[in-house]
């Protein structure tokens, strides 16, 4: 299955890449070479293998829920805070990477 001048001038087009006549040629048998790299995997007999796109199969979602486990360890917010530079209620505070408010001293 060798590619034609013109097919590879229609993927570069595609691909929105301007190759002059030289490059054309050079691509053109480049790209023949890399086709007939893979001819050996196109001797293999695959009747009766459907298609897949991923090489997991259908597999959709590998995350878990996000549900809390009362029985697992979990740091209490205190403890999570008690090394922080400034708090407020249970949050961290930071400085502002936007700008500075007067009122907060520059932390968010």
């Amino acid at each position: 299955m060798a590619l034609s001048r013109e097919d590879v001038a229609g993927i570069a087009d595609y691909a929105r890449i301007a190759l002059t006549d030289g490059e054309l040629d050079e691509m053109t048998i480049y790209m023949n070479e890399a086709v007939d790299l893979l001819e050996p995997i196109r001797q293999y007999d695959l009747d009766g293998v459907d298609p897949t796109f991923h090489p997991i199969g259908d597999l959709s979602n590998v995350m878990g829920e996000d549900i809390v486990d009362d029985s697992a360890r979990a740091l209490p917010i205190d403890a999570a805070l008690s090394n922080a530079d400034s708090t407020r209620d249970r949050y961290f505070r930071v400085p502002s990477i936007l700008g500075t408010d007067e009122d907060e001293g520059g932390i968010a």
